[in-house]
């Protein structure tokens, strides 16, 4: 089945829900007049998840307008439309990938493991993001969900496209000697763009299915915590990385734009098996590719200090960031549909 596709390159407002929905709703509207039947969106398409509170302000209930709002454009326009969000799930907060179907058909992937900061704002899930759909089996993938193998494991033999979001960023600017352009993390800075610009053709040549990613781009800051359950951190500037994208079942990548080049939109034509292949090679171990050590360090590093903040204070300032958006209404949003392991 070959059909159109694509992918919005997205910059948001943090905290600033209406904003950036007024924004997607547009790119999306673009996008379906140009004939795309799928249509990719970033994770956290709501707001960008900055190391500091404002975040919280995006977070959106169950029932919430972000979802009504992708689910009146798909039913208008007739496409798939895929992105993530944090939003409360009973007395949690989650990241939650939710492709909904022209039909309003709405399902759910919870990420399973938040990164590095993202520890801060919500909890990992235990679902398979594997869904049916009228366009055939479809799987989600969230960001460093694409280079760790249980993603893949996940997905093998069962999926006939993947459909996903990044929120990739890298080094801070405002460290002396500690940049993106430093003598001393150069080669680290390059080689984080690079496996979150190649993340999706990996994962494509893995499952044997294309795949289609959008990403966030533009820049922003925050507070780099240094110690778990202390207050203690360093002002931390920084930019998004990678590339909005989108790649056949070949690994060949049809349309990209990287996010130096800013929100935009690329399209191409992709053709979704009948069934689902038979993948490439079984994986094992954790990571797909070999990361650098320091980059290793600095995940556990950022996992281990802002894990305790969402016990601490992060789940309340998530539920009371969604009951600040619990107004009623008018066509409330279908419950998103989760596939347990």
């Amino acid at each position: 089945m070959s059909i159109k596709a694509a992918a919005i390159a997205l910059e948001t407002r943090v905290g600033d829900v209406a904003h950036n929905l007024a924004q997607v709703e547009t790119m999306v509207v673009e996008a379906a007049a140009k004939g795309a039947r799928i249509v990719a969106l970033p994770e956290f398409f709501t707001s960008a998840i900055t190391p500091d509170e404002r975040p919280y302000a995006a977070v959106l209930g169950a029932n919430n307008r972000a979802v009504t709002l992708l689910q009146q454009l798909a039913h208008k326009h007739k496409i798939w439309i895929g992105r993530s969000l944090l939003q409360q799930s009973q007395d949690q907060i989650v990241n939650c990938y939710v492709l909904v179907e022209p039909s309003r058909a709405t399902h759910c992937h919870d990420k399973d493991l938040p990164t590095m900061w993202e520890n801060a704002f919500y909890t990992g899930g235990q679902d398979d993001g594997v869904w049916d759909t009228a366009l055939g089996t479809a799987g989600a993938a969230m960001c460093w969900e694409l280079i760790r193998q249980q993603s893949l494991r996940r997905m093998a033999g069962r999926v006939q496209w993947v459909i996903t979001g990044t929120h990739w960023w890298t080094l801070p600017h405002n460290w002396p000697g500690l940049g993106p352009d430093s003598l001393l993390l150069r080669g680290l800075a390059r080689r984080n763009a690079q496996l979150s610009e190649s993340a999706p053709a990996v994962f494509a040549r893995h499952l044997q299915v294309p795949v289609i990613q959008a990403s966030h781009c533009g820049r922003f800051e925050g507070r780099f915590r240094l110690l778990a359950g202390r207050e203690i951190a360093l002002p931390y500037r920084s930019h998004f990385v990678g590339a909005t994208q989108i790649v056949n079942a070949q690994r060949e990548v049809l349309a990209l734009r990287r996010t130096q080049q800013g929100p935009g939109i690329v399209y191409a034509d992709i053709d979704i098996p009948r069934a689902a292949p038979a993948p490439a090679e079984a994986g094992s171990g954790f990571w797909i590719p070999r990361l650098p050590k320091l980059m290793r360090l600095y995940w556990h590093q950022q996992n281990w200090a802002n894990r305790p903040v969402y016990q601490r204070r992060g789940r309340r300032l998530g539920l009371e960031g969604a009951a600040s958006h619990a107004a009623p209404e008018s066509h409330p949003a279908k419950q998103p549909k989760r596939t347990s392991t």
